[in-house]
């Protein structure tokens, strides 16, 4: 895909965005992925966000296994319609995805240029019989530092508005029942080598809109508003890679040895047969 001002890769392997780069100057804003280090540029969470106790669940008594995330990202999606500026992709529940997921659906995935930004939108359709319970989020990865001679350190993140906000706190990826206090009517968060010491930075019922990674030596910014989501996930590597990841979820992982039905999980999303639900976020660049 491609405009006037970007262009823009995505692969029917988890319907995954995989290129963002700014035409003027040939900055690549998305994370290009190193097995080494984390593999993935922005992989689409569902029918899950985070993790599982003991990766499996249970609905109705009936229990099945699911690895981190969901499934979702590692499938081959179909692509409905493609045009410059959009793209659209559409993966439908089968044999497999009911071995590990026993809900008939169609999960539709877009992406939609428009100047120097990229809608993301996703539709979840209930093909089934009954009523379908998921989550569903966003992983996208963008480099940090955008530019050479830059360090990670160089960077912050902004809220668009001052927040006083509990930090939700994980245990070997599960959620704890602690709170920790983060920010205290403060909208900037500076990028430190400890940030993610102890796993994604995760903060729920934003009264902002958006957040910014952006340099405080150069112009380089990344915007992701995200105002059609409760939740907010903040991750990289503890060890300081150089990627940030900023993720719109609707769901969160299981609350540590807490075993709860599928349809009383946290966060848990549900629409009727027939229904579709659809959110949308926004990746914007300068």
């Amino acid at each position: 895909m491609e405009n006037q001002w970007v262009k823009v890769k995505t692969k029917p392997e988890g319907a995954e965005l995989t290129s963002i780069i700014l035409k003027e100057d040939h900055t690549e804003y998305l994370w290009q992925g190193d097995h080494k280090i984390w593999g993935r540029h922005a992989p689409i969470l569902f029918p899950i966000v985070g993790r599982l106790n003991d990766n499996k669940y249970t609905i109705d008594g009936n229990e099945y296994r699911m690895t981190q995330h969901g499934f979702a990202r590692d499938m081959i999606f179909d692509i409905l319609e493609e045009s410059e500026e959009h793209i659209l992709y559409q993966l439908t529940s089968n044999e497999n995805t009911l071995k590990h997921y026993p809900y008939h659906f169609q999960l539709r995935v877009e992406y939609i240029l428009a100047k120097k930004s990229i809608i993301v939108k996703y539709f979840v359709k209930n093909t089934d019989v009954q009523k379908i319970y998921f989550s569903i989020g966003g992983h996208p990865g963008f480099n940090c530092p955008l530019i050479e001679g830059e360090r990670m350190e160089d960077y912050v993140l902004e809220f668009e508005k001052e927040e006083t906000l509990d930090k939700i706190c994980l245990e070997d990826g599960l959620i704890s029942e602690e709170k920790q206090p983060f920010l205290n009517h403060e909208k900037i968060i500076p990028i430190t080598k400890d940030l993610f010491a102890n796993d994604a930075l995760i903060v729920e019922n934003t009264e902002s809109r958006y957040i910014t990674l952006k340099s405080i030596k150069s112009t380089k910014a990344i915007r992701v508003t995200f105002d059609e989501f409760r939740y907010l996930g903040i991750w990289s590597k503890p060890e300081g890679a150089p990627f940030i990841c900023i993720e719109p979820w609707l769901g969160i992982a299981d609350y540590k040895n807490n075993i709860v039905d599928f349809k009383e999980k946290a966060g848990i999303l549900s629409i009727d047969p027939d229904e579709e639900f659809a959110c949308s976020y926004t990746i914007s660049i300068q």
